[in-house]
């Protein structure tokens, strides 16, 4: 597994998706708020919480949908945090994980390793053997 160097820009990320999180944190009703950043190769970052629902939606995919709401293509790196997790990380469940690879196959991810470092990797390094849409 690559390691990328956690930048201060990363930790910038960081603090967007604490800051979107302390917005719109409802432990009452929802349980699991999760806030989530992601920054762009053009340097702009967009955030979101998770949905709850019948099917809900997790962060990354409102953080990215805005994105791509904005006219953005090129992802740089992702994360998602929780206020009661350990550096206030959490990694990316199985879906996010596959439809990160989908959406932007060269992101990078923020998250804890097994020594509870914060430490930055790519998507495919996440999902290894991972399923690729067929080109029709």
């Amino acid at each position: 597994m690559q390691l990328y160097e956690v930048t201060e820009q990363d930790k910038e990320l960081i603090e967007a998706a604490l800051k979107v999180l302390e917005r719109n944190f409802d432990d009452g009703v929802y349980r699991h708020t999760v806030g989530s950043a992601i920054r762009c190769k053009s340097g702009n970052t967009y955030t979101g919480v998770n949905c709850d629902g019948i099917h809900g939606s997790c962060a990354e995919f409102i953080s990215i949908g805005a994105a791509i709401t904005a006219g953005e293509r090129e992802f740089d790196t992702v994360v998602a945090v929780h206020d009661k997790a350990l550096n206030g990380l959490i990694p990316p469940c199985g879906n996010c994980r596959q439809m990160l690879l989908d959406y932007c196959p060269d992101v990078k991810v923020i998250l804890n390793d097994t020594n509870n470092n914060i430490v930055k990797v790519g998507i495919r390094d996440l999902l290894p053997l991972a399923y690729a849409r067929v080109k029709c």
